[in-house]
């Protein structure tokens, strides 16, 4: 399982006080299928935890994700400050899922050399 993050992602991440380690944790859960939200056609919407607090005080997280293949954190965001996505930005993220879950390995090094995403790497212990 390759686990990736975006650059707008990269920034909500460092603002709100979250790890890579964070992130590993979301995707093994949702690897168990422990999924907190299935919004249709390979997004997800998994609640993290900040380091030292629970969930329900963490971050929401938008995830394209494919099952045993790839996860994408494309979008962040506090409860306090976003109750859930418009049905708007939920159809655009349908379509990005479509496209860069179609990604092979050459256009992902090539998206990771250009600094358009960050690979999480995950100590097999989470």
């Amino acid at each position: 399982m390759r686990i990736f993050r975006n650059k707008s992602f990269t920034r909500f991440l460092k603002k709100a006080g979250l790890n890579d380690a964070a992130l590993c944790k979301a995707v093994a859960a949702a690897e168990r299928g422990l999924i907190d939200a299935d919004l249709g056609s390979d997004v997800i919407k998994q609640r993290v935890a900040r380091p030292g607090g629970g969930k329900s005080g963490g971050a929401r997280t938008l995830i394209l994700y494919r099952r045993g293949k790839r996860a994408y954190f494309v979008h962040g965001f506090a409860k306090n400050d976003k109750d859930n996505i418009d049905s708007n930005e939920l159809a655009a993220l349908k379509k990005l899922a479509s496209e860069m879950l179609a990604f092979d390995d050459k256009a992902i090094a090539k998206a990771v050399e250009f600094g358009t995403l960050t690979e999480v790497m995950c100590d097999d212990k989470d």
